[in-house]
């Protein structure tokens, strides 16, 4: 039995010192041994290894590009602007043992050390180049000058900076604001110009379409007054042809239209002021025969008969001549009718 107790310890005791002495290396990993705290040696191949038990140790440190991503920081331009950068930052333990000894075996103690490193590059870079040379294709340029920076000054970390990027460069609010009013003022500066123009050839072609018009009632005016002229020029000529023709006819023509006129309807109203033996009521009157007898019948002159004698009617009673002064006339109630053209 205690042969068995025996046994058993010195397999454990075996198995404790296989555990001990054999590691395995990952692909992905680099292991840094060390013996009583001092570094000795550095492994990078993948595989089972062997130390020393209970008096070396393995502390493995990841062969990958890392990330760290810095947080937002303002900077100043080389124009004085103002740009809210982030930035991340792909790095690699290139040298376990300077990185052991330098930040230790952890891997966050370099993440604090590279924040200030990246905003330290950040600000000495950007702080020589213009605005629109970080929005440009030239942020090609300056990323390469900052990651060269920062991988001259982590390199005493053993660490290898493999590629520095500005994630995002935006404008601090208050510039944001300031640049938005900005560009909203130049885009109604441009609206009113173009409202502007568009007024002023509106103005143009309004002028141009009112001069046109102008000038085309003036020659349709001007048109409309010369043929109105040969209208008037060959109604009188006519006139004057039928006149000349028969005078005594067109007398007669002349003075029936102004009868029409006097006595139309609707001048019912109309008051003549004439004396009983004015022109105007000639053919009223009995026209004088060949002996001097007066008739009642109306002949037109020209026409056959014309001279026949008319039958005789009484003469119009002579008017006596007032004592006083005649009683005035009313007004007429309607225009007065002047003679007929003769």
């Amino acid at each position: 039995m205690n042969r068995l107790i025996a046994v058993g310890a010195a397999l454990l005791v075996i198995l404790i010192l296989v555990t001990s002495t054999l590691f395995t290396v990952q692909q992905t990993q680099q292991v840094l041994i060390t013996q009583f705290g001092e570094p000795i040696r550095v492994i990078r191949e993948p595989g089972l290894h062997a130390k020393v038990p209970l008096i070396q140790n393995v502390i493995a440190f990841d062969s990958r590009l890392l990330d760290f991503e810095a947080p937002g920081e303002e900077v100043i331009l080389g124009d004085q602007r103002r740009l809210i950068v982030d930035s991340f930052t792909r790095f690699s333990i290139a040298d376990p043992l300077r990185f052991y000894r330098t930040v230790g075996a952890a891997e966050v103690g370099i993440r604090g050390r590279l924040s200030s490193i990246v905003s330290s590059s950040l600000r000495r870079v950007l702080g020589n180049e213009p605005l629109l040379a970080v929005l440009s294709a030239d942020r090609l340029r300056i990323t390469s000058e900052i990651r060269r920076q920062v991988n001259a000054e982590a390199q005493q970390f053993g660490i290898e900076v493999a590629d520095v990027r500005l994630r995002r460069a935006d404008l601090p609010e208050e510039n944001t604001q300031a640049i938005l009013s900005r560009m909203q003022s130049e885009r109604e500066r441009v609206a009113r110009e173009a409202r502007a123009e568009g007024a002023e050839i509106g103005t143009r072609v309004r002028a141009g379409a009112d001069r046109e018009r102008t000038v085309l009632l003036a020659e349709a005016q001007a048109q409309s007054d010369i043929l109105r002229g040969q209208g008037e020029q060959e109604s009188i000529r006519i006139f004057a042809d039928a006149f000349q023709r028969d005078p005594q006819f067109f007398q007669f023509w002349r003075t029936m239209q102004a009868y029409r006129e006097a006595f139309a309807e609707g001048s019912s109203e109309t008051r003549l002021l004439l004396s009983p033996d004015n022109d105007f009521f000639r053919f009223f009157r009995g026209i004088p025969g060949p002996n001097g007898a007066l008739g009642s019948a109306v002949s037109l002159p020209g026409t056959p008969g014309a001279g026949a004698a008319p039958a005789p009617v009484a003469p119009p009673p002579a008017v006596a001549p007032a004592a006083a002064a005649p009683a005035p006339v009313p007004a007429p109630a309607g225009p007065v009718v002047p003679d007929p053209v003769p």
